[in-house]
């Protein structure tokens, strides 16, 4: 799972700061390998919206270290799965199978097709409001919203960066 490890911080203001921050694991690979360094601007969603396609910083009441995902859905958009012969689900967005940064379609199973499927059912298929669809780039599945659903805006506390 690619979760960040601050490494040094500078104040930029009273309500944001950057830090540069170590990706650890493998949950954002291709896009971010382990070891890699990121910069977070925390503070950044204050005044802004979060995007599709952002790298987001997000804090879980579970975890004690903040982890790094890809926003690949926002409120409005509409989502479900695609279940193939095998029994595997492609995730569909706004009609389009969902493919990480190299291309491979994400593939939901088990536990993760389930939830994401109680999601899909419960909100007829659209991302509700101050809701976002958050997952790593291994296209077999992370720490994500596979795992732990759609993620409020309150849990998204910065935007990362290369």
């Amino acid at each position: 799972m690619a979760r960040y490890l601050r490494c040094s911080g500078t104040a930029t203001g009273t309500t944001t700061r950057a830090e540069t921050a170590e990706v650890r694991g493998s949950s954002m690979s291709p896009l971010l390998k382990d070891g890699d360094v990121v910069k977070v601007d925390y503070g950044f969603y204050d005044a802004r919206e979060v995007r599709r396609g952002d790298l987001v910083v997000c804090r879980l009441a579970s975890r004690k270290d903040p982890i790094i995902k890809l926003v690949r859905a926002v409120p409005g958009d509409r989502f479900g799965l695609k279940e193939l012969p095998d029994g595997v689900s492609l995730l569909l967005v706004n009609g389009a199978v969902l493919e990480n940064s190299a291309g491979r379609p994400y593939e939901f199973t088990g536990r993760r097709k389930r939830m994401l499927g109680v999601y899909a059912r419960d909100y007829g298929g659209v991302i509700p409001p101050g809701s976002y669809l958050l997952l790593g780039d291994a296209a077999e599945g992370s720490l994500d919203s596979g795992r732990f659903g759609l993620a409020a805006r309150e849990v998204i506390v910065g935007k990362a960066a290369r």
